[in-house]
């Protein structure tokens, strides 16, 4: 559930907010509340608005992925930060614990995403295909402990799982995604994949903006390697 005390950065055309694990960024079809409603309720109070409050969605996170998230406050800045999106100049970097330690400490990924509709789960391929989108990324390992790997994802496309399906693919499954081939579920539900870091120029001045999400509380190996890497 959203609080106010999960906005990260706020001014009068954007905002930066830490999801938590399990929430919805935008409402679906069976109408479950989303992040989206309670911040546009919250704004509304808040704000003494007497009409609609406008709240523009930027991009999404899967929901049992957490970190942060970026809405429009305006509709000029929606159009220019969608387009952003579409050139490629919001660079969203990301902290996924895994269950596996990849072979190489860092490097590229490159693959042909494949999405099955029917079962929501993304396949990762080697070699081009016909009904597959290219999915790169590039990683560097932060750290481990005992049993888990930390590794720092830098997003250089946005497809559908496209982290937890190229991580898996080459035998690093993310903590606690069943889905795509995780020993076991976390406690919460949710899968230890954040949405670290945010940057971008801002959409109305140019500003560079940079925002890190704190990692999830009361969770010990969060915590663990989020002190290790400060």
């Amino acid at each position: 559930m959203f609080t106010i005390n999960d906005i990260l950065y706020e001014d009068n055309h954007l905002l930066v907010v830490n999801k938590h694990a399990g929430d919805l960024v935008q409402s679906d079809p069976d109408g479950t509340e989303a992040i989206e409603d309670q911040i546009k309720a919250m704004i509304k109070i808040r704000d003494h608005k007497p009409g609609a409050v406008f709240l523009g969605v930027v991009h999404r996170i899967d929901r049992p992925v957490s970190g942060a998230v970026i809405f429009a406050k305006t509709s000029k800045a929606l159009a220019r930060l969608n387009e952003m999106i579409r050139r490629g100049e919001i660079h969203k970097s990301y902290w996924a614990i895994t269950e596996n330690r990849p072979a190489e400490e860092s490097g590229e990924l490159r693959h042909w995403i494949v999405r099955n509709a029917k079962t929501n789960r993304s396949h990762a391929h080697l070699r081009p295909k016909s009904d597959g989108k290219e999915a790169l990324l590039s990683y560097n390992v932060l750290g481990a402990s005992t049993n888990y790997t930390l590794v720092e994802v830098d997003l250089k496309t946005g497809r559908h799982h496209q982290i937890r399906a190229q991580l898996s693919a080459i035998g690093c499954p993310i903590k606690g995604d069943l889905k795509y081939g995780a020993k076991r579920s976390n406690k919460d539900g949710g899968i230890s994949l954040h949405s670290r870091r945010v940057e971008f120029a801002h959409p109305v001045g140019g500003k560079p903006i940079s925002v890190t999400a704190p990692v999830p509380k009361g969770d010990s190996l969060w915590a663990f390697f989020e002190e290790a890497n400060n």
